[in-house]
């Protein structure tokens, strides 16, 4: 099924692409997007949404089944509070990229903004996994308590492939990043951990699936180190917020 998305507004976009889900379609092509938010919101059909254009914030929001496959660049919050299913971008996306997401799979081919990642979890078995092809900006992690985010910095020109503040408030969960990291990019109550057997057989799972994607060589991605990033603990602002009796 194709809809065309040019002059529609979101509501009236979304509202045929639920319809079109309940019916139990399972391939929607939409085409001339053009900054339409919430695409995908709350879907929990299993379907195939393709999208041509430019999709704008909020895509696949609470989704919970579909896989969203997005021909261009995507807008803020993509992945919102997800719960399930698969994001697919082949360009690149804005800030706070899987905010509380708690579940599916974000696999974007270029470079997010700021705060991707805050606040992802792990939930009921669910296990959310961020992997960005380009470059992150501050705050990639922020208070993040489960899940993996991987940033591999594919056709960056410098080493810095994520910027300050990285892991702020993390406690859960873990990243990997390609190439090395400045220890002065670190928040508190994170750390730089070394990479185990099980690491490796994860990443690679993870990089697999990536590449199968976005046609990319696997055994190319696999010749890059990987720096680990981990919490060092459960609260770490807990001291903050300490209640002292004075005697």
């Amino acid at each position: 099924m194709k809809i065309d998305a040019k002059g529609l507004h979101f509501k009236q976009l979304n509202k045929l692409l639920r319809d079109a889900a309940k019916k139990g379609i399972k391939e929607i092509e939409i085409v001339n997007v053009n900054g339409q938010r919430y695409i995908g919101t709350g879907i929990d059909q299993e379907a195939t949404i393709i999208i041509r254009g430019a999709p704008g914030n909020d895509l696949g929001a609470f989704m919970d089944s579909p896989t969203i496959i997005a021909y261009g660049n995507a807008g803020d919050c993509v992945g919102n509070t997800m719960n399930n299913g698969r994001i697919i971008i082949h360009g690149s996306a804005g800030d706070i990229v899987g905010y509380s997401m708690r579940g599916g799979e974000i696999y974007i081919r270029g470079n997010v903004g700021y705060r991707v990642g805050i606040h992802m979890k792990e939930y009921l078995g669910h296990f959310p996994v961020i992997v960005i092809g380009g470059v992150a900006r501050n705050f990639l992690g922020e208070y993040m308590a489960g899940g993996r985010i991987v940033v591999l910095g594919l056709d960056v020109d410098g080493d810095e492939i994520v910027g300050d503040y990285l892991g702020a408030g993390m406690h859960g969960g873990k990243m990997y990043i390609r190439g090395a990291v400045r220890e002065d990019m670190l928040e508190m109550g994170v750390k730089i951990d070394s990479m185990t057997r099980e690491d490796s057989t994860e990443l690679r799972k993870i990089l697999a699936e990536y590449c199968k994607n976005f046609k990319l060589s696997l055994p190319s991605m696999l010749k890059h180190e990987f720096t680990k990033i981990v919490p060092t603990t459960y609260r770490p602002y807990g001291r903050m917020y300490t209640v002292y009796t004075l005697e």
